[in-house]
């Protein structure tokens, strides 16, 4: 699908299936609303998965890589070349998140989005849009076509995955110089102040994050994102690690697919694919708090509260998979509780 075809084919929720699913709740003996968060985001799970009885077992991580021109302006601590380094490792089933997602059965595909050189490794998804973005203090980071190319590969990933039957999906990015872009796109589309939503990514010093903030002031001031033209944000100050994070977010919407969130990078794609198609916002479930000052903003304007509170900062969709592990707790209280009627004991009633 075009990208107009999947902001046209997003759904409301279904509220009945909500409606059943809080029904669940209150009649399996446990305290009203004791779990929670949890039990709000298996709900929503009900809705839209469009049945009283959502179910996770097929899941998958999808995990952008590329690689960001702005690194040239030293933003960061480590050199461009690091991001094709782990993207090979991810190929090879051996970065944090591959091992995280095999322990609790889920599959991890790492995606060739925009890496600056080729990668190798049979597992990668070869998708590249180009090799790496431009410098944002030269030019835009890419074309608004190479954008909307960008957007609609992840749409048509997240497409491929429903139809191989997987029921849930995480989005995770690996590419240095991330949390620059990120950072720009949370202040072109919210109109923050750069200096407050900017911080040290992977462990710049103080030096290094003024020159950050400079950086990206200074590429706000000459490409003029228009808050209101989503793809504007993406094409000049964005990242192609970016871009098809909120494809894969559309697109999940699109196809009836819960999608959950990661971190500060993850939170700007879904910022920028809300935008796109408020619908969409629905079908998405914040992991955790970001740590980078942008995160909690982000989440704000999402209208999204967080499972976990543990000051995760790795990325590659981290994050998201220790909350589907939770999901995971959850639903086996949800599916196996008896009711208060088959214990016995009288059911608890909400006060006023």
């Amino acid at each position: 699908m075009t990208l107009e075809q999947t902001i046209a084919a997003v759904r409301p929720l279904c509220g009945e299936s909500m409606d059943a699913a809080r029904r669940r709740f209150s009649d399996i003996a446990m305290p009203l609303g004791s779990l929670g968060l949890l039990q709000e985001a298996v709900v929503q799970l009900a809705g839209i998965q469009r049945t009283a009885r959502p179910e996770i077992g097929r899941r998958a991580v999808v995990v952008f890589c590329a690689d960001n021109g702005v690194v040239a302006e030293g933003v960061t601590q480590c050199g461009q070349e690091v991001t094709a380094v782990v993207t090979e490792n991810m190929g090879r089933g051996q970065s944090t998140v591959c091992l995280m997602a095999r322990r609790i059965g889920m599959d991890a595909f790492p995606v060739d989005i925009g890496v600056a050189r080729d990668v190798q490794g049979d597992r990668i998804l070869r998708r590249k849009v180009r090799y790496g973005t431009a410098d944002l203090l030269e030019q835009p980071a890419m074309t608004r076509e190479e954008a909307v190319r960008a957007v609609e590969t992840g749409i048509s990933l997240a497409q491929q995955c429903a139809a191989d039957g997987y029921r849930l999906l995480c989005g995770g990015e690996m590419g240095i110089g991330n949390t620059t872009t990120s950072t720009a796109v949370t202040a072109a589309l919210t109109g923050a102040d750069v200096y407050t939503v900017t911080g040290r990514g992977a462990g710049l010093s103080s030096a290094g994050l003024s020159r950050k903030v400079c950086v990206i002031q200074t590429a706000l001031a000459l490409h003029q994102p228009d808050p209101d033209d989503p793809i504007d944000v993406l094409h000049k100050v964005g990242g192609l690690d970016i871009a098809g994070l909120a494809g894969l977010y559309l697109g999940a919407a699109a196809c009836g697919l819960p999608a959950v969130l990661d971190g500060v990078i993850s939170c700007a794609a879904a910022l920028l694919a809300v935008r796109l198609c408020p619908a969409a916002g629905d079908y998405l479930i914040a992991a955790h708090w970001p740590e980078e000052p942008a995160g909690k903003l982000l989440l704000e304007r999402l209208g999204k509260t967080p499972m976990i509170a543990a000051g995760l900062r790795l990325g590659e969709g981290t994050g998201a998979v220790a909350a589907v592990s939770l999901l995971d707790l959850t639903l086996a209280a949800y599916d196996g509780m008896v009711s208060f009627a088959e214990t016995g004991i009288e059911a608890y009633t909400p006060q006023v």
